[in-house]
């Protein structure tokens, strides 16, 4: 990656000087950050990492039709209108077709070598009599149904829909006639000003290669271009904890179905799970406001000492400690 023509891209295209004064012009500087640091993506960041074993058919025509798959991608992912979606279909299946067509290239310009070279002839041959011979396994989501006294479900539409009915529930109506009706409230002071220190630490401490939100934007690129939107990103942050205030674009999120692991079968939708993909800049926001809350809860000695749950560094030795005392 050239950090330096990197940094140049950032100083030209991020020059944002307006103040933040409402919710419309908050959107629109997490817009623009987005939109930036998307076509760095595409001009800076590699596809994948240099390997010993990289596929040698790749070439300029298989990275242009790539990236352009890409930038249809994004612009579906955008507006969500059909007809985004039926442009990026038909460009992604002409990607398909270069694609196999350089392998094709590719596979017989590696036989007409093999067929010349004596010590690489018995290599092709063992593939020609094992490997080739292997069917490649598709991929695909089993049939489900809700419970086991339901009937089997196969189509896809049908599929959605028990997963969303299994994870998306209506929420019952707490009952809180048993909370008593007087509150005391504790006046607390401190200094909720974000500093450019805990945006680059919370930033940073993220691994750099994990899942990318649905903008699409991995915390290696942001991780890179740390130096130039260090500004950007403290002064936003400030703009939303002053107007009390959470981007729409934070609130986005892609959720992917996972598999439980050592199930004997995956046909109950019991045996499925959720992880949800959030976009970074909302989770270092978080991050950093969670800490705070966290320090004056210590400081000022909010919860009991009864309280376990969901505690840092207090252990089952403790709550037994606690109980003999």
């Amino acid at each position: 990656m050239n950090t330096e023509a990197l940094s140049a891209y950032l100083q030209i295209h991020l020059s944002l000087k307006r103040s933040l004064d409402d919710k419309t012009m908050m959107n629109d500087r997490v817009c623009k950050i987005i939109r930036v640091l998307q076509k760095i993506i595409e001009k800076f960041i590699f596809l994948t990492k240099s390997s010993n074993w990289a596929r040698d058919f790749w070439n300029q025509s298989c990275f242009e039709v790539v990236m352009k798959s890409r930038r249809l991608r994004i612009i579906w992912k955008m507006q969500g209108t059909l007809e985004a979606w039926n442009e990026y279909l038909k460009h992604n299946d002409h990607k398909n077709k270069i694609i196999q067509q350089m392998k094709c290239i590719h596979f017989r310009t590696q036989m007409h070598e093999l067929s010349k070279a004596l010590k690489l002839i018995w290599r092709f041959a063992k593939w020609a009599r094992i490997e080739s011979q292997l069917s490649k396994k598709l991929s695909q989501f089993s049939s489900l149904k809700r419970s086991n006294i339901d009937h089997m479900t196969t189509t896809f539409e049908k599929k959605i829909k028990i997963l969303r009915e299994k994870f998306f529930f209506s929420p019952s109506q707490a009952n809180v006639s048993n909370i008593a009706e007087s509150f005391i409230f504790l006046t607390v002071s401190f200094n909720s000003r974000i500093t450019e220190d805990e945006v680059k630490q919370t930033i940073r401490r993220v691994k750099a290669d994990k899942a990318s939100s649905a903008s699409d934007i991995s915390n290696r690129a942001l991780q890179a271009s740390l130096a130039e939107l260090i500004s950007v990103l403290t002064s936003l942050f400030n703009a939303c904890v002053t107007h009390k205030y959470h981007s729409k674009q934070f609130k986005k999120t892609q959720t992917i179905v996972l598999r439980k692991l050592k199930k004997s079968n995956y046909i109950n939708s019991k045996m499925y799970r959720l992880i949800a993909l959030l976009n970074i800049m909302s989770k270092a926001l978080k991050s950093i406001m969670i800490k705070r809350l966290s320090d004056i809860v210590k400081t000022h000695r909010m919860l009991s000492n009864a309280q376990m749950r969901a505690r840092c560094k207090w252990f089952v030795i403790l709550t037994l400690d606690l109980l003999v005392d």
